[in-house]
């Protein structure tokens, strides 16, 4: 199948070396690029010292930059969210590391369950804009103290109408993968989506949960799939019925 993947350039080529070894031919279109914030994260990091949270990978990339200062903070309590960012995370060198299998909701169930990895001070959450609100939610309706700090920011980027020709309408795409409902917002809003709708008519776009499938236009809801679980692993098995 030809696959669309809408992630940032990193994580975007990480998912399509899967998609490739399921055997299917995984097209990039980023829809965003990273902008970090490492002194924020530096000062973030000195001004705490308890646990740390973080719900993408970004996050993580961004601490990666702070070099040698990132050193002190490695033995923090680093709470993630996905295997890929737990991963990330133990790559860079943090040794103490819980992961939630679903999204920031289910993260904020796994840390009220840890109470006592607060008492050095709120919980640091170190966090993109724009971000979906519900691992604070969830964290604001168990009581638990926080503190977030906005360590990266994704800026837009708008493909070139050729790319998108190439993508949509030279060769049918059979499925467009969305993880999070900022990145389906730009992507129905690109003029060239907006102006050649029948281009998708036989494209099903697969949905990483209920709040992203509800970024897609009306008209197109028949042709979405939504993972039973909030993570890359069942989103892809969703292919296997596209």
């Amino acid at each position: 199948m030809r696959v669309v993947v809408t992630r940032p350039q990193h994580s975007g080529e990480r998912t399509m070396r899967r998609l490739a070894q399921m055997g299917h031919e995984p097209l990039l279109l980023p829809l965003a690029k990273p902008v970090h914030d490492v002194e924020e994260a530096r000062r973030a990091l000195l001004a705490t010292q308890g646990a740390v949270a973080v719900t993408s990978a970004e996050a993580i990339r961004a601490l990666s930059l702070l070099d040698s200062d990132l050193a002190p903070h490695l033995g923090r309590r680093l709470f993630a969210v996905g295997k890929a960012t737990a991963k990330e995370a133990a790559d860079l060198g943090f040794s103490n590391i819980a992961i939630s299998e679903g999204g920031g909701t289910e993260l904020a169930v796994m840390i009220s369950g840890h109470p006592s990895c607060l008492h050095d001070g709120p919980l640091l959450y170190l966090a993109g804009s724009p971000r979906a609100a519900g691992f604070e939610a969830g964290l604001a309706e168990r009581h638990l103290p926080f503190l977030t700090i906005e360590c990266y920011r994704m800026q837009n980027i708008v493909p070139d109408d050729n790319i998108l020709r190439r993508l949509f309408a030279d060769t049918r795409a059979d499925a467009v993968l969305l993880y999070s409902q900022e990145t389906a917002k730009r992507f129905f809003s690109l003029p060239f989506v907006r102006h050649n709708p029948g281009i998708l008519a036989e494209t099903r776009f697969l949905c990483l949960s209920e709040t992203i499938a509800s970024a897609v236009p009306e008209p197109m809801r028949s042709h979405v799939d939504i993972a039973d679980m909030p993570n890359e692993d069942r989103l892809m098995a969703l292919l296997i019925h596209a």
